[in-house]
């Protein structure tokens, strides 16, 4: 089951979507600060990963494998501005990376997940 909250229903449909996971202490923390300056891995690479729709069940899947539950955020790019870079990552394939904090006024909608395997169930179609 996913949840909505007013953000999303402000959104229009030119607005361009990334997603982030979080476990659920790294979301509280992001609701209670206001701004999510990366996780542990986040903070190793120089950058906080992002994922299009299409790849969030894969990212799920590779690193969230053993997980009973995650937070996806979807995240309103235009919020983002210059600190979003689409790169290549070592598969060849183009991620999303932020090289900012992500502030919370960038989320446009919330998904709770029952784990990496319900990902492509709870999200919407890309």
């Amino acid at each position: 089951m996913y949840s909505l909250d007013a953000r999303a229903l402000a959104c229009d449909l030119r607005t361009v979507l990334v997603y982030k996971i979080f476990l659920p202490a790294e979301w509280n923390e992001f609701e209670t600060a206001g701004h999510f300056d990366g996780s542990p891995f986040d903070d190793a690479s120089g950058f906080i990963h992002c994922s299009a729709r299409a790849q969030v069940a894969g990212t799920a899947a590779r690193f969230f494998a053993d997980e009973p539950a995650l937070v996806v955020a979807a995240l309103d790019t235009e919020q983002l501005g210059g600190s979003l870079r689409w790169e290549e990552s070592s598969d060849g394939e183009s991620f999303p990376h932020v090289y900012a904090s992500l502030p919370f006024a960038a989320v446009a909608a919330v998904y709770q997940v029952a784990g990496p395997p319900a990902v492509d169930a709870v999200l919407p179609p890309a």
